[in-house]
Formats: C-alpha cells, sequence, structure tokens
C-alpha cells in the first residue's frame, strides 16, 4: 500500500511549474477592459464565525485596487442570522472611511481586524492623525456588533434604520426561513460614493431560503444560489470566492489573476486560478503542521504541470461561464468585458424581489445545478468533485503560488479541531474514489494521466491509514513478545528496508527545508502526520465503507474560528492542546503507552543480557518504537500537566489499561 500511494506521490513531482504573471503589463494594455469580479464570501454561524471577523474580510476586498464600479462582494449568510446582516450593514457604512484611508496611505493588509493587530508605523504626522481616527471609528464599530451578539437580538432603534430588518421575524430561525436578499450599497446609485466622493463598490447580503426537508447541501449550495443571484446584478464573469475568514493580503490579487484570464495565448482556455490556502496564525515550528510547504510549493504546482490543479473551496477565482457548466471550444472565444448585467433596468427593490426566487429551496427542482452546472453536490468536499468536472469539460485550471501571500486566514488551533477538519476532508476525498467521480473513470480520456494520479495523493489519505497502524502496532507487540518481524540487520534482506527508510526521511527533510520549513516544524509534520493517519484518516475510511453499504449519510460541521485565551497562549507557546474525552485522544495515548512499554522492554532486554545475535533481530522493532517514543514526547507530558488543554484523567487511564491488556494478549 505504502509503495503504491508513494509512487502517486511522486507524481505531484514529475512536472512542477511555478507560474509568475506581469500585471504591469495588464494595466498598460488593458486598463479601460478589465472585466468585472463579483466576490463571494461564505458564512454560516455568527457564534462560530463572529460577524465582526467577517465583516473585516468583506472590508479587505471592498477595498482591493481595483475600479469599484467593477466590483460587487456579496456575503452568503447560511445562518440567516440579523446579527450578520447587521454586522454588513455596519461595514458598509464604515466602507466609506476605511476604503479611501486605505487608498491614500496604501496599508495593508486591509483587513481593518489584522491591520489594527500589528505594530503601525506612525512617523508621519498627517498619517498619525488619520489612523487615530480611523481607528476609532473600528473600534467603536466593532463593539457595537460585539455588543449585539453578546446579547443575541438587536435593538428596535437599530431596526429602524433600515428596511431589511423587516424580513426577520420571530417565525425565522437558522434551519426555516425564506430567502432574504439586501442591497446595503447600489454600485449603480450615483450617491454610493465613499467620503471623498469616489464610488463605492456594489454590496449585498444573501441568505438562500431554508425549510425542514429540504436538502440545502452545505456550501456548495450556498455557492450555486449565489452565482444565480450575483448573474441577476451584476453578472460578473470572473467570480472569487472566500471563506469568511480568509480575508485579501495583497490588494493586487485581482490583477494577478487577470493575467491569467487575459493572456492573448492561452487565456482562453482558462477556467479558475487557485491561490494556496495560508493562515496569519501559525506559530514559528507549526505544531499542527496547517501549512503544509511541500503540499503548496511542490505536490499543488506539480499536478498543476499536468493541468490538473485542484479547487480548494477558497482563494479561488472562477471564469463564470466554467463555473455554470460550459464546455470548453477552441472556436468560441468568450471575451471577458462584454458581459452585461441588466442592474440598470431595475431599481434596488425590483433587483432584490427579482433575485429572491433564484435561491429558494425549490429553483433547482429539474435543473441541472449540482449537477453540469455550479458546485457538484453529494460530496463532503465538492470543491474538489467540481473543480474535476470543470478540468473534464476540457477547461484548463492554473495554480498561483505568490510570494507574497494573497490571502491569509485561521488556521485551527487545537488538535481536535484540526483532527475533525482532516478527518471531514480525508472522508470526502475517499467518497470521491469511489464514486462515479473516480479521476481514473469519469477523467479517463478527459485530463492526463500525471493528473488522475496527482489527485490521488488526496483522495487516498484514508486507506493510508491501515498500513501505518500496522506499524505503530505490531512492531511494538512482536518486540515485548520476542517475535521479530524484519531480518536481522546482518543479513542482506535488511538493506532494502533500511535505504527505503533513509532515503525518505532524508529526502523528506531536505525538500521540507527547502520549502521554507524549520528542522522542528518538519518534525512536528512527522508527528502530526503520523497521527492523522492513525485517528483522522482512521475514521474517514470506516465511515466511507459505512457510507458506502448505505447505512450512514454524509454530514458537515463548521469549525469555530474562535478559542478562549488560555487555549489560544498555549497554542502560541506551541503546547499541545487535548482538553477532551475525544476517542481519537484515546486511540492517540494508547499508541504512546504502548509503544512506551514495548521500548523500555526492549530496552531492558539489550541491557540485561540478549545476545548480540538476539539483539540484530530486534533492532528495526527498537528503532520504530523509539522514534514513536519521540514523537509522542509531547503526548506523554499532557498525562501530566495541570492545566485544562492536558490528556483528561479518564483518557490516560483507559489508554493505560487497553495499551497493558494488548500486551498480555499473545501473537503468533
Amino acid at each position: 500500500m505504502f509503495g503504491m500511494y508513494w509512487i502517486f506521490t511522486q507524481s505531484a513531482r514529475w512536472n512542477v511549474v511555478f507560474r509568475h504573471p506581469f500585471k504591469h503589463r495588464l494595466s498598460s494594455r488593458y486598463e479601460d477592459k478589465l472585466p468585472a469580479v463579483d466576490i463571494f464570501v461564505c458564512t454560516a454561524d455568527p457564534i462560530l464565525e463572529p460577524p465582526s471577523m467577517v465583516i473585516s474580510t468583506v472590508l479587505s476586498v471592498m477595498s482591493y485596487n481595483y475600479p469599484p464600479e467593477k466590483l460587487s462582494v456579496y456575503l452568503s449568510d447560511d445562518g440567516g442570522s440579523e446579527l450578520t446582516f447587521y454586522a454588513l450593514l455596519e461595514a458598509s457604512n464604515f466602507s466609506k472611511y476605511w476604503i479611501p484611508f486605505c487608498k491614500k496611505f496604501k496599508v495593508e493588509p486591509r483587513s481593518p481586524r489584522a491591520y489594527f493587530a500589528q505594530n503601525i508605523d506612525m512617523n508621519h504626522p498627517e498619517f498619525a492623525h488619520e489612523i487615530s481616527n480611523i481607528k476609532k471609528l473600528y473600534e467603536a464599530m466593532k463593539s457595537r456588533i460585539d455588543s449585539a451578539v453578546e446579547k443575541g437580538c438587536i435593538s428596535k432603534e437599530i431596526k429602524d434604520q433600515h428596511r431589511g430588518f423587516a424580513e426577520w421575524n420571530s417565525k425565522v430561525t437558522k434551519k426555516d426561513h425564506q430567502s432574504i436578499v439586501q442591497i446595503l450599497i447600489d454600485g449603480w446609485n450615483p450617491d454610493a460614493v465613499d467620503i471623498e466622493g469616489n464610488k463605492l463598490p456594489t454590496l449585498v447580503y444573501l441568505s438562500r431560503e431554508k425549510r425542514p426537508g429540504w436538502a440545502h447541501n452545505f456550501k456548495a449550495g450556498s455557492m450555486n444560489a449565489l452565482t444565480r443571484v450575483s448573474s441577476e446584478i451584476s453578472n460578473a464573469p470572473i467570480i472569487l470566492n472566500l471563506d469568511c475568514d480568509m480575508y485579501a493580503n495583497d490588494p493586487d490579487t485581482i490583477r494577478d489573476a487577470l493575467c491569467f484570464f487575459m493572456d492573448e495565448k492561452k487565456g482562453h482556455q482558462i477556467s479558475y486560478v487557485q491561490y494556496p490556502q495560508r493562515y496569519s496564525n501559525i506559530t514559528k515550528n507549526d505544531i499542527y503542521s496547517n501549512v503544509a510547504f511541500v503540499t503548496h510549493k511542490i505536490e499543488l504546482a506539480g499536478i498543476d504541470g499536468f493541468g490538473g490543479t485542484l479547487y480548494c473551496g477558497t482563494g479561488c477565482f472562477h471564469r463564470r461561464e466554467s463555473l455554470c457548466g460550459s464546455k470548453y471550444s477552441k472556436d468560441h472565444r468568450f471575451e471577458l468585458h462584454n458581459v452585461k448585467s441588466n442592474t440598470k433596468d431595475k431599481t434596488v427593490q425590483e433587483l432584490e424581489e427579482a433575485c429572491k426566487p433564484l435561491a429558494n429551496c425549490d429553483y433547482e427542482n429539474d435543473t441541472q445545478w449540482g449537477k453540469e452546472m455550479g458546485l457538484v453536490y453529494g460530496c463532503p468536499v465538492e470543491d474538489i468533485v467540481t473543480g474535476l468536472t470543470i478540468q473534464c469539460r476540457g477547461w484548463k485550471p492554473v495554480y498561483y503560488n505568490p510570494t507574497k501571500y494573497a490571502f491569509l486566514g485561521i488556521a485551527p488551533t487545537t488538535l481536535d479541531i484540526s483532527l475533525i477538519q482532516y478527518k471531514r476532508w480525508s472522508e470526502g476525498m475517499f467518497q470521491i474514489f469511489f464514486s462515479e467521480y473516480c479521476p481514473f473513470i469519469y477523467g479517463h480520456g478527459k485530463i492526463n494521466l500525471g493528473a488522475q494520479m496527482g489527485y490521488c495523493v488526496y483522495l487516498l489519505w484514508a486507506p493510508v491509514s491501515l498500513p501505518t497502524l500496522y506499524y505503530v502496532v505490531l512492531p511494538a507487540l512482536g518486540l515485548l513478545h520476542s517475535v521479530p518481524l524484519f531480518p536481522e540487520v546482518s543479513s542482506l534482506w535488511f538493506l532494502p528496508f533500511a535505504y527505503v527508510f533513509a532515503a525518505t526521511t532524508i529526502y523528506s527533510l531536505i525538500e521540507d527545508l527547502i520549502c521554507g520549513d524549520t528542522l522542528k516544524g518538519w518534525w512536528n509534520f512527522q508527528r502530526m502526520w503520523a497521527i492523522r493517519r492513525m485517528t483522522s484518516f482512521l475514521f474517514a475510511f470506516i465511515d466511507t465503507i459505512i457510507w458506502k453499504l448505505g447505512l450512514s449519510q454524509t454530514s458537515f460541521s463548521v469549525t469555530a474560528k474562535v478559542v478562549d485565551d488560555d487555549v489560544l497562549k498555549r497554542y502560541q507557546q506551541e503546547i499541545m492542546e487535548f482538553g477532551t474525552s475525544s476517542i481519537m485522544f484515546t486511540i492517540i495515548a494508547t499508541i504512546a503507552v504502548l509503544n512506551l512499554f514495548s521500548f523500555g522492554w526492549g530496552f531492558k532486554n539489550v541491557v540485561f543480557g540478549t545476545t548480540t545475535r538476539e539483539l540484530e533481530k530486534f533492532i528495526p522493532q527498537m528503532t520504530i518504537s523509539g522514534l514513536l517514543v519521540l514523537l509522542n514526547l509531547p503526548v506523554y507530558q499532557a498525562f501530566f500537566r495541570n492545566d485544562k488543554g492536558r490528556l483528561p484523567s479518564s483518557v490516560v487511564f483507559k489508554s493505560i489499561v487497553i495499551a497493558s491488556i494488548a500486551c498480555l494478549m499473545p501473537i503468533y
């Protein structure tokens, strides 16, 4: 299994492509022909995804260095919360001050939340005065929003300020409400200007209809509703979609992406431009291995070399035409700047009413939405499937990894959240491998073989858990019962094992360091990769088999974007966070204890009289157990810590009991 998987990982290294756009040439040639861009920001829960964080992302994209009359920003609120709507209303007013401030002083990043969290050089008197004023406005706005969220309701005085609040009444709930569309800034209105008289981007709030008994298809359904509603309002030929925590870090990112779409030779083939997921809260040595340096710098660029760039669900610029199901044709060259919308022909109220049916539950009945149009339904990782189907329609995607990060999100700060996230990803991708969308079947004759193999690097995460479990459990049990599993060190048959181990380890270390990681970061990556395989990938494998047997349904959970101060402090100190009695933690602790027992027993035999001949039989198993003990040092430390992030006593007790029983079980 490891050998086959290794071949797939090597396919992602056969044809690595690095891309470099020249946006200054774009400006000099096509400034007057730049296409309109629609930006989709998705949120689902005002508690797990605080509205003050969400609107900072919205404000960052509203402040792009791009003609505001060609920019439309849509916030999809799958929670249907008036708290999120209120936050966006506040942001629409604050944008009149924030956008001109950003462009006047060229501040970066343009997320106010991120900008004011950093150290700011205030040597220039004019800048110091203006930043003081804008910071007061931001903090006052944030205070009002946070206060409303804490109370859980909006006061009557605030509701009277905007007609949109009339959409919410006592019958509206998160899972049962009508379609809500509110245009907060009408970009076509000559009065929609900032404090300096410059036009503002269009800003729209959308909450699609939710009714009991109707499948809403999670984020894919939200994206498809956004695509339809935006086609009625702005109908931009280019769409950028972002998660609500992933703010724009580079104000020129749109122009970089357009260099690919507007390329004179190959631009008409491009379906989407995918940027890597980067994070603003990564610790020095990336304790939970969230960055995945090699994945972003080597593997995804290598798959791009075969024309198989993965659509990752956020940080992606789409050609609307390809997203809506069109097949690529050499004879049809779609001009990006020729797309028209009917916004000028209708009032704001007329547009809102015209858009509501497009977001209704029954709109997609007897249509190709979720199949051949928009994001594909029926899988937890609908983005991966959607990217594959677009490529199989003849389009060519692009993966672009700029030196300056285009977008920055929030990485998981606890082990539990990180493992749950990887469990969902690996389960969804393994489901794809078992479905009609398996790259070797669906992509046969449509995409390059290298791209098909590249997809499998991620689609086969789940089954890799099985050989990993073998190597973390059986060598330890064999050592405890004096059962050798590998050739003697003096035997020639041992050389292939030694070579594979040494070569893969050294190659992995060098590759990771070249990609920008630290030595300790690489070690953390080895630990997290082992932990994920033993837990997230294992449960993903089991759940996928159960799903394939028709005994369960696909589900989706939103990961929290906020944690308490104590958890954050431990994360910044790179102390592993446990704290709950998760079954995943029981597995981790049990394997850690088992290998500690095994290594201790083996060490005792070495010290107290094992012959050299006998010792040679068990050196490989001693080495494996010893390395696993070193990898699990943070787990052992969590046994004895006093903070709330320690391993619960119940988990420690269960792990010791299970490991002890395993040690006593005879093996043959």
